[in-house]
């Protein structure tokens, strides 16, 4: 009976002392695990039961010694998808760039030659989402060229249609929307790999992961892509 209740009181001690997501800032992750860990934080949120870690005044003011994000996401401005609290993390954690549509293209791409070359981070998430008004624009553009839109709205539509990922996608099939949204992500990962060679060596060499996920507004929950 000692030993057992000896036993008993060693777990409890390695498991109390064992990080906890709130205790281990993201920056103490294995870049390897990265991934793993945000989407688990996805888990959480979709859930219903974030942590919000990394959120205090302290970790505000350490962060103004300088910064040290591991993952740099470009994501869609909708106001539904703030990447932070989708992924359940807290203040410099993730770099994140936004624009309607999720768009990768000479200013995205030059900020994330920002995050992967100065800032060092690990993982690019190119995120788009279920429902993206960017991408249902051109998808109605592409059914009726009648309508018009406004010239900079109209700059975004004709940027997504030139991408060779949209192109590739017959126009008649039933789930066409769907289908587009996953084309334009995937779009940004090529993109940026064409864009930087450095990106290459990088992901030879496991210093850089580049991925597309998609976040499904019905569920809260962020699917990774095959590419």
């Amino acid at each position: 009976m000692k030993a057992i209740f000896s036993s008993l009181i060693l777990t409890f001690f390695i498991i109390a002392c064992k990080p906890t997501p709130v205790d281990q800032h993201l920056e103490e992750v294995p870049k390897e695990n990265l991934l793993e860990i945000l989407l688990e934080g996805n888990q959480r949120f979709a859930e219903d039961h974030p942590i919000h870690p990394d959120q205090t005044l302290t970790r505000l003011r350490d962060l103004a010694k300088g910064q040290h994000p591991v993952a740099a996401i470009v994501s869609c401005s909708d106001s539904r998808v703030p990447p932070e609290l989708v992924f359940d993390q807290g203040l410099g954690d993730l770099f994140v760039i936004r624009n309607a549509g999720n768009i990768v293209g000479d200013y995205e791409i030059g900020s994330l030659e920002y995050a992967i070359e100065h800032l060092e981070v690990p993982l690019v998430i190119i995120l788009g989402h279920t429902n993206c008004g960017a991408i249902g624009a051109f998808v109605d553009h592409q059914h009726d060229h009648s309508h018009h839109y406004s010239e900079y709205i109209q700059k975004i539509i004709d940027f997504i249609e030139s991408e060779e990922e949209e192109q590739a996608l017959p126009r008649d099939i039933p789930d066409f929307y769907e289908k587009a949204i996953e084309a334009n992500i995937l779009h940004g990962v090529h993109a940026l790999k064409k864009a930087l060679p450095s990106v290459d060596s990088l992901v030879a060499e496991k210093k850089l992961r580049i991925v597309g996920a998609i976040y499904d507004m019905e569920t809260g929950k962020v699917r990774v892509l095959e590419d």
